[in-house]
């Protein structure tokens, strides 16, 4: 992998990407503009609160993931194959374990704003949502950009230029759907 690459390379290897990202971005707010969804923002007191902080953490702490596994490839430090080695291993874990904390946090945070002011909620289901969705979205968002970073790094794509777009995008779609399905779960036990 080429130390410096021209800004020619770089729009050429990031420009498919935002493509993808553009459409897939279109779909996630066709899920949010669905009929499912405003009936469930409408049965879950907080569900509209807590969706802007859940999807922009998806992006801090999954892109801090790709950051750590692009310095990795460039520094020779971890393979390009898809194998557990201690680095990978506890990058992975280290995402995973910051995804469902901060999940968990901003069900508790989103509570107590809806306590602070007077529109009720509940902690329980909050919480269950957020599990749920936040679960789901690490599994899928660790297992998709792995395979992206690299089968792209093999293909000769630098990371750093397509990591943004693809965290960013699998963030909102399965952000927003996971949200959807966390509530149908808290739902079905409640």
């Amino acid at each position: 992998m080429p130390g410096h690459d021209s800004a020619r390379d770089i729009y050429r290897q990031a420009l498919p990407v935002i493509s993808v990202s553009l459409i897939a971005g279109l779909f996630a707010g066709t899920i949010l503009a669905s009929e499912t969804m405003r009936a469930n923002i409408a049965e879950v007191p907080g569900l509209l609160l807590l969706l802007p902080a859940f999807l922009a953490t998806r992006g801090g702490v999954y892109g801090s993931l790709g950051a750590r596994l692009s310095t990795g490839l460039h520094q020779g430090i971890i393979e390009p194959r898809f194998r557990l080695d201690r680095r990978l291993t506890n990058a992975v874990v280290a995402s995973f374990l910051n995804g469902m904390t901060v999940s968990v946090f901003i069900a508790v945070v989103t509570y107590a704003t809806l306590v602070l002011f007077g529109d009720g909620g509940s902690l329980f289901q909050l919480v269950g949502v957020m599990v749920v969705a936040g679960f789901l979205s690490a599994v899928i968002m660790i297992t998709v950009l792995i395979a992206v970073i690299f089968l792209g790094y093999r293909r000769g794509l630098d990371p750093d230029n397509v990591i943004g777009p693809v965290v960013t995008t699998l963030g909102d779609v399965f952000g927003v759907f996971f949200l959807l399905v966390g509530v149908a779960a808290v739902g079905a036990v409640s």
